[in-house]
């Protein structure tokens, strides 16, 4: 089984990337990037996640579906440098819905998971209307032989739908349909807390479905609400609580970190 998909209730820590090479706001120093990386993964590890995802948060404003070649490269050498560094599974986000470069890193890195933000569908962004290509990304994993497990959310931060739609019909889409391996349930926008009962009706939809998939809140994690989301759902994936002041573009403070493991286990 994809490595992973094998973990029990995992709190997947952020490492949110500064701004790219190519991008507006890079400072031109690939060398502090790299250590910058390092440091914030090895903070993760040491605090107690379970797994690692990167994402090229810096790189605002973002590219809708496609992002230039020069982008997957430095992304590729920096989870590349993320793998190496730690020993737990590590995931890509290609910001904004760049399925397949996020799949490529991942194949070309030993990643064990991606995250899409549209996978099926379309919802309206601040890039845009952003499509789903779940037809592409799925084959696109087949072809490259990956166990790159791949989730998708549900009703993306940061957007809204084009019409609104049941949540049974989009989590039975984007998981009988799209075939994604699990899904994920997010707040409004970054570091937002997810509606509770809104994550509650997903996972009773995924439930009915009889489908063995992790239903992960994308954002607004805290120490305070882990374990009461725990309790639901099947994951987190936490960013901005782990950072220095609460600040999402801030460096990983370790100590925030393992505050947040021992309430979860708690």
């Amino acid at each position: 089984m994809n490595d992973f998909l094998a973990l029990d209730a995992p709190i997947i820590g952020m490492l949110h990337l500064p701004a790219l090479p190519g991008a507006p706001g890079f400072a031109g120093d690939r060398d502090e990037l790299r250590a910058h990386v390092r440091a914030d993964a090895a903070a993760l590890e040491s605090g107690g996640v379970d797994a690692v995802m990167v994402e090229n948060f810096g790189d605002a404003p973002f590219y809708p579906d496609d992002v230039p070649k020069h982008t997957v490269a430095s992304m590729t050498a920096l989870v590349g440098a993320v793998s190496e560094a730690v020993s737990v599974p590590v995931g890509v986000n290609v910001l904004r819905n760049d399925a397949a470069a996020a799949l490529s890193v991942a194949a070309a890195t030993g990643a064990s998971f991606v995250r899409v933000n549209v996978h099926t569908g379309a919802r309206v962004t601040d890039q845009g209307v952003v499509t789903g290509r779940a037809y592409e990304t799925m084959r696109l994993r087949e072809r490259l032989d990956a166990d790159v497990a791949v989730l998708a959310d549900v009703d993306v931060k940061h957007s809204a739908p084009v019409t609104p739609r049941e949540t049974g019909e989009v989590v039975a889409e984007t998981l009988e349909r799209g075939l994604a391996d699990g899904v994920v349930v997010s707040g409004v926008g970054t570091g937002e807390a997810v509606d509770r009962d809104r994550l509650r009706e997903v996972v009773t939809h995924r439930d009915e479905l009889g489908l063995d998939a992790p239903v992960v809140v994308g954002s607004g994690t805290t120490v305070e609400s882990v374990a009461d989301l725990l309790a639901v759902a099947d994951g987190v994936i936490v960013g901005t609580a782990l950072k220095s002041g609460g600040e999402t573009t801030n460096p990983v403070d370790e100590q925030r970190v393992r505050e947040l493991v021992e309430a979860a286990e708690s």
